[in-house]
């Protein structure tokens, strides 16, 4: 399989983060009900858990399991999409990031900037060839600007 370059890889980060508001707006609104939104969607109808059933080609315990398996999220997406189908509706899936996901690159390169900073600082003040604060962080951000799309980013460091 071929690499991605960096360049791709920020342009795909740019184009998520340009989505993300209305997903972020979306989430907030799109609660779910307390009894699932099979059940919601199902009762609103007016349809019976035995319709549903006979919709999706299946015995109604089969339904009832479904809506509780929901209610408890540990519905798979498949099944949801078969429920969803029967009543008419469509199943709506995203991962909606906390923040843009440019900015969480950005942290992570930062903070791999700054374990290898801690490191060549250390080895530099011995040869008594320490940066001035200046210099460093000038240096923390050019590290951070070469590692952010190199591979292992996000691996995690032993002892980290």
């Amino acid at each position: 399989m071929a690499r991605t370059s960096a360049a791709s890889k920020r342009t795909a980060r740019r184009a998520l983060d340009r989505r993300l508001p209305a997903l972020t707006s979306l989430a907030a609104q799109a609660a779910t009900p307390r009894g699932g939104w099979v059940r919601a969607i199902r009762e609103a109808l007016g349809m019976s858990a035995a319709d549903l059933a006979v919709r999706m080609g299946v015995v109604e315990s089969t339904v009832l399991r479904l809506e509780h398996q929901e209610q408890v999220r540990r519905i798979q997406l498949d099944t949801l999409e078969r429920a969803a189908d029967a009543l008419g509706c469509d199943v709506v899936y995203a991962l909606v990031p906390r923040e843009p996901l440019e900015h969480r690159v950005e942290q992570q390169a930062m903070t791999r900037a700054r374990e290898w900073f801690s490191l060549t600082r250390h080895s530099m003040a011995l040869e008594d060839q320490a940066a001035t604060s200046d210099v460093g962080e000038q240096q923390l951000h050019e590290q951070a600007a070469i590692i952010r799309d190199q591979p292992g980013l996000w691996r995690e460091r032993d002892g980290a």
